[in-house]
């Protein structure tokens, strides 16, 4: 084949519904692309992803993923080619909107895979729903609607409860299951917004059938493959990616798996799709009837778990096939001796949990549907499904690890039995405990939910082994041991059931030689011999030997979750690099299937693991490493490093702790020894206690004085972090969040209020300390610097400043010892630099950094954890133009959350934009973000009475830009005053006409600025954000925003494009 130039789409910024599992796809497909001798061009607007690393393609540009930005990239690149298929939904409704337009032919760019006729066969319910008649394949009875009233008469004709799909979605974005009129009507409003071609699949409800999904490969001869089968637990009404999944699935029968194995194949073929693709259907256990749910065709965040299950490189091989090549050609790079064309074989059992955000976002609605919640997922293997069930439960990362038993009334119970929610993994665990575990009551739990009978069960001899624990009292048997092992339970889960310490736990198993096996993942069942380096633990099991050579373990950062996103991947990736280039095999532990650094070929040596003690310690004894790395995996690592440290030194083993010393990263998380050390170096931070109990709480926050920040500490995204400015607040704080004890103390900080804030990214060889970069938020102090703009350099600060703020830097990573990566928040206020934390990790800013400066800081940090040092490079790295990142949030997904900022994180993922100036840089970013800000029409302002003055200047600078404003009543007299023209309109809360609800709707208004303050914005506000989120208007809540969106349109955006560059 000749080589070509070839464009890959990325899938941009993580939100809810399009995750991780794209950045793997994508980064596969290139690394597959270019060993072919292909040239390659990405385009991704993500900073956080490995995907964005100049390494990655031949070409990286880190730009809007638009039909108008890609155009340009196509016209100075002129690849010969495009790849739609791995950039999720994004990534396809680009290559549609890139054709549509006409770019394709002009530029002649061919489509590679799947063609676009096919992907709208596929995409477009209608075709779809025609073309499965014409071959003959059951679907739903259904209509399309492209109104409400055409959704309320089909309604009528299928009867009610009907699920409604929006058109070319993803994440299920816009549906549900309507179970009356009214609830129609409004979900049908939502999903025609947010459906690009305005149309809707409103289909009978199949709600109780079960749920599986056929992984396909198919190439341009038509030979295609099964690779993997998955079952959900959840029955229909609950989308795939908020089910709990198994694979292979568990509880169809041979001649139901063989005759959806070959619908399967038959539908792939008769839409023509090349590549890989995800089959779904509904199958009704009783009448072994099934109905094809949908097919999406291109890589999936199914294909990424499948690929994970199997170990089969999928997007690898989907590359390849839209390349042209047969599947028979490729080889099985598992095996190394067998063809692609092999159906793998599985000898245990894979577990997917879906990781929600309900404990950030305690007043969100956690009932699940046929929209998306979840920001991420583990997934566990093991010999059996209560062995990968449990070790799942250890690897999500939320609660203790393991079923916690919820002391809830037997009618509560029920109701979450019987509607879906984040919690039904407990509740069915609590109800089959509170009734010992019958057979009855297993009968009871299948009814309510409509899961098999087959989950059920093994459910509940797991409940039955956990009372033979609890009743054990500390008498544990060898027998019981074994068998609890076997079936999955953690130590940490046996020592809460039986009172014994888990290092007594431990050291007895060991007596009895109860120790992990670790078994390969090998695609063939051990049929033949396998080459990967990708192993599972089981106690269930026998041992094989593993040869282990001179290694370093990398710890991962689990699952995707606010507040530790796929940021912390893209350093674990680049910890491998460092340690293998050093002459170390790198060795990395992790759960998360969606990522690049769980990828069999990253790394010499893979364990899919929980990230707990359990799973460390035994991983530790195999391998007994030269060195363990912490700094990577983000506050899940962190938070192990104590436990490791005394294992280490308790087993004599050879194993270092590489990088910042264990003491010292405990210190700059303990505030009072932190203080201490600030203080003796000369380094303000602001004033603070920690409260030991509610009454110390309000004491303390009366004597610092408000407005105080309040938060428990050892928390990650600001969790139940929150500002209060009044005792009435305060109270009401302590009675929704967790209570203060002396083994968990609440932290009572004094806030700064109106001061400007910085992150300090910056690494060290424990003398020498370079600053990888100064960052400036953009939003006001308040709100978690996850969740504000920041721009580099900065934008507002003198060159004395700037000086001052270099020197306390190297102070404070200097007084912490740190060696390798650090990053550092701090706030200005009356011209005083405070610290307000510092994190002796790498940071969430980190690759964000790196690709501004083209200087890769999670390798060169690693390389000084190894013992290199610092020569050669400035005290500040140098950067071009300016650089910023915007947050992306996932409002739409979760219903129940004010979109109003604040400490607590909420953002999902993050875009990033470069240029000569601050208003290119900016405006790339909100492009690149989904949140365009626009050029003219008509701007609504409504401003609190704290922040009227202030908003003065910027009303003046929206009126010289020509926009119209329009504002309620209280804002629009306070502009008149100032001889600044709006139309007044009424408040929500009025109830008359026309309000700014109307306005929108008539897509009236193009910018919403809404500045509340204090606590939770009255309900209008929240009302008027949530429509704005619904259809897509862009609104601002902070007055700092407000500023930069102001500032950004000032400046303008040139005409600039330029790849990202490395040093």
């Amino acid at each position: 084949m000749n080589k070509m130039k070839i464009l890959v789409p990325g899938a941009g910024p993580i939100i809810i519904g399009q995750a991780a599992e794209f950045d793997y796809s994508g980064s596969q497909c290139c690394s597959s692309l270019r060993e072919a001798g292909h040239e390659v061009v990405l385009v991704n607007s993500n900073p956080a992803t490995i995907q964005t690393d100049p390494d990655t393609a031949d070409i990286v540009y880190i730009e809007p993923l638009t039909v108008d930005s890609v155009e340009k990239i196509i016209e100075k690149e002129r690849p010969d080619a495009i790849i739609p298929g791995m950039g999720g939904q994004t990534g396809l409704n680009l290559t549609v909107g890139l054709y549509e337009k006409g770019v394709l032919d002009k530029y002649g760019v061919k489509i590679l895979g799947t063609s676009l006729k096919s992907i709208e066969m596929a995409e477009d319910r209608d075709l779809f729903r025609k073309r499965m008649e014409e071959i003959g394949e059951p679907v739903a009875k259904s209509g399309i609607a492209h109104t409400i009233d055409e959704s309320l008469k089909l309604a009528e004709k299928l009867n009610y409860p009907v699920v409604v799909r929006p058109a070319f979605t993803l994440g299920g974005t816009g549906g549900g299951i309507a179970y009356t009129k009214d609830e129609l009507e409004i979900i049908s409003g939502r999903g025609l917004a947010l459906s690009p071609v305005k149309q809707l699949l409103v289909e009978e409800s199949i709600l109780g059938w079960l749920e599986f999904e056929f992984e396909v490969l198919r190439d341009i001869d038509d030979n295609a493959i099964i690779v993997c089968s998955m079952e959900n637990l959840d029955p229909m009404g609950v989308h795939t990616g908020e089910s709990v999944v198994v694979a292979p699935s568990l509880t169809l029968p041979e001649n139901a798996y063989q005759k959806l194995r070959t619908s399967a194949l038959k539908v792939v073929k008769s839409l023509g799709i090349v590549g890989g693709c995800n089959v779904q259907f509904a199958y009704n256990s009783k009448t072994q009837d099934y109905i094809l749910i949908e097919v999406n065709p291109r890589v999936s965040r199914s294909s990424a778990l499948a690929s994970k299950a199997t170990g089969v490189p999928i997007a690898r091989i989907a590359a390849m096939l839209c390349l042209g090549h047969r599947i028979h050609e490729l080889p099985n790079r598992v095996t190394g001796n067998t063809s692609a064309a092999f159906e793998p074989s599985i000898d245990y059992v894979i577990t997917k949990i879906p990781r929600w955000p309900f404990d950030k976002f305690k007043l969100a609605d956690r009932e699940l549907g046929t929209q998306m919640k979840s920001t991420g997922e583990t997934m566990s293997i093991g010999r059996t499904f209560e062995e990968s069930l449990m070790k799942a439960w250890r690897s999500i990362g939320q609660g203790e690890g393991y079923p916690e038993f919820l002391d809830w009334s037997e009618e509560r119970l029920k109701k979450n039995l019987k509607v879906p929610n984040d919690r039904r993994l407990h509740v069915i665990w609590t109800y089959l405990k509170n009734h010992n575990a019958t057979q009855k009551s297993v009968d009871k739990v299948c009814n309510i939910t409509d899961f098999h009978a087959f989950f059920i069960e093994r459910i509940a001899k797991l409940v039955r082994l956990e009372i033979d624990a609890e009743n054990s009292h500390k008498n544990l048997t060898d027998e019981l041991l074994i068998n609890l092992k076997k079936n999955g339970f953690g130590d940490k889960h046996i020592s809460h059931l039986t009172g014994i310490s888990q290092k007594k736990i431990r050291d007895k198993r060991k007596k009895l030689d109860i120790i992990s096996s670790f078994l390969m993942v090998d695609t063939c069942a051990g049929e033949f011999e396998a080459k990967t380096p990708y192993f599972y633990s089981t106690y269930a099991d026998k041992k094989e030997p593993i040869k282990t050579g001179k290694s370093i373990v990398i710890l991962g950062s689990g699952p995707i979750r606010i507040g530790q996103g796929i940021e912390f991947d893209y350093s674990t990736v680049h910890g491998v690099q460092a340690a293998r280039n050093a002459g170390y095999e790198a060795v990395v532990v992790n759960n998360n299937p969606e990522t690049v650094s769980t990828d069999f070929d990253a790394s010499d040596r893979l364990y899919f693991e929980p990230l707990d003690r359990e799973a460390i310690f035994e991983i530790l004894d195999l391998e007994r490493p030269y060195g363990i790395v912490l700094q990577l995996g983000g506050q899940t690592a962190v938070n192990l490093a104590t436990h490791i440290e005394e294992y280490i030194k308790q087993e004599k083993l050879p194993t270092k702790i590489l990088g910042t010393s264990v003491t010292n990263m405990e210190m700059a998380e303990d505030r009072e020894k932190c203080g201490q050390i600030m203080h003796k170096n000369g380094i303000h931070m602001p004033e603070w206690a920690a409260a030991k109990n509610s009454n110390e709480v309000v004491k303390y926050a009366e004597r610092i004085g408000y407005p105080v920040l309040v938060r428990p500490s050892f928390v990650l995204g600001g969790r139940g972090m929150e500002i209060v400015h009044n005792r009435q607040q305060l109270e009401k704080y302590l009675e929704l969040e967790s209570h203060a004890t002396p083994e968990k103390p609440v932290l009572v900080d004094k806030f700064l209020e109106g001061a400007v804030e910085l992150d300090v990214d910056l690494i060290s060889d424990g003398k020498n300390v370079v600053i990888g970069a100064i960052m400036e938020q953009i939003e006001m102090a308040g709100v978690h610097s996850g969740d504000s703009s920041c721009v580099m350099p900065p934008q507002s600060l003198d060159n004395k400043t700037e000086k001052e703020i270099i020197k306390i830097s190297k102070k404070v990573a200097k007084s912490l010892g740190v060696v390798g990566a650090a990053n550092l928040q701090l706030a200005i206020k009356d011209e005083k630099i405070y610290l307000l934390e510092a994190n002796p990790r790498a940071s969430r800013t980190l690759p964000f950094v790196s690709k501004s400066t083209g200087y890769p800081l999670a390798r060169i940090a690693v390389n000084l954890m190894l013992g290199e040092k610092i020569t050669n490079l400035p005290p500040i790295l140098p950067m071009e133009g300016a650089s910023v990142k915007v947050p992306t949030f996932s409002w739409l997904k979760i219903t129940g959350l004010d979109t109003v900022l604040g400490p607590e994180m909420k953002s999902t993922g993050e875009a990033m934009g470069h240029g000569p100036n601050f208003g290119t840089a900016y405006l790339k970013a909100m492009k690149g973000g989904n949140k365009k800000i626009p050029t003219k029409g008509t701007v609504f302002l409504s401003i609190s009475n704290k922040l009227k003055v202030e908003f003065i200047d910027l009303a003046k600078r929206l009126k010289k830009l020509g926009f119209n404003l329009i504002a309620t009543k209280g804002t629009a007299a306070h502009l008149r005053a100032s001889k600044i023209d709006s139309k007044v309109i009424w408040r929500i809360s009025d109830k008359k006409s026309p309000d700014i609800l109307s306005i929108m709707r008539e897509g009236n208004v193009n910018l919403i600025i809404n500045l509340p303050t204090g606590k939770r914005a009255a309900t209008d506000g929240a009302q008027m954000r949530r429509l704005a989120v619904e259809l897509g208007i862009p609104f601002i809540t902070t007055i700092t925003g407000a500023d930069a969106a102001i500032k950004s349109l000032e400046e303008g955006e040139n005409n600039y494009l330029m790849p990202i560059n490395k040093k």
